[in-house]
């Protein structure tokens, strides 16, 4: 039974107590003011009862409407800090793999490296393409173009200067490069007076050692010669 309902219970006891009660004649009228004076008194403090109740049964619907609306917004944070706790997991995976085979493609390349400069070593030879003219003739130098095994690899322009040097000595190195120790073809065209003339030469680069071709401008023609050195090669 309910608070209410008790003090309900009560209240109409207690009325109809005073009404059964049996008083002297003189003494009912002032029993009856009491009994309405009593009933209305407790008529209000059930009334009031009644709207202390209503006012507590709103205040309790609104505490339920936050605490739900506090456990869904908590539930919306941990899926959030779910989501981006997967996502970061993620990106610690995908740099963790990225820096693997940043670190695997630079031991490859240190690897490959060491490969290429030990087979250099062993089996690889150096070509050196060099020009220069005939001090005893009077001639102008326009230009050089050098081809090696059917490729052009460098064109040179030539100014008075630069052919007056050539002229009393200086030599002019057109290619250095590795190569394959085998046959390689090389020709050179020179802009000599205002025409073209052109000399190539077949030359076996042996391993280990720098070859030398050495083109030479001379009474109007190229002509070419070559060499070969141990001591100064980087073997």
């Amino acid at each position: 039974m309910t608070r209410i309902a008790r003090f309900a219970l009560t209240a109409f006891t207690a009325l109809a107590a005073a009404g059964i009660a049996v008083a002297p004649a003189g003494a009912q009228d002032a029993n009856q003011q009491a009994y309405r004076a009593k009933r209305e008194q407790l008529t209000k403090e059930l009334e009031q009862t009644q709207s202390q109740l209503t006012e507590i049964r709103s205040q309790r619907v609104q505490l339920q409407t936050r605490i739900e609306a506090v456990i869904a917004q908590m539930m919306r944070d941990r899926a959030n800090a779910l989501l981006l706790s997967n996502e970061t997991t993620a990106l610690q995976q995908l740099d963790a793999i990225l820096t693997s085979s940043q670190d695997n493609l630079l031991a490859q390349r240190d690897r490959f490296a060491s490969i290429s400069d030990a087979v250099r070593r062993r089996t690889g030879s150096v070509l050196v393409v060099l020009l220069r003219a005939d001090s005893s003739q009077a001639q102008t130098l326009g230009g050089a173009t050098l081809t090696v095994n059917g490729s052009p690899v460098d064109t040179r322009t030539y100014t008075v200067a630069a052919s007056n040097a050539l002229n009393v000595g200086a030599v002019d190195q057109l290619y250095r490069a590795n190569v394959l120790p085998t046959g390689h073809q090389v020709s050179v065209s020179v802009q000599l007076n205002g025409q073209t003339v052109t000399s190539d030469i077949t030359v076996t680069a042996a391993p280990e050692t720098v070859t030398y071709v050495q083109f030479a401008v001379r009474n109007g023609q190229v002509t070419a010669t070559t060499w070969a050195s141990r001591g100064t090669t980087p073997f």
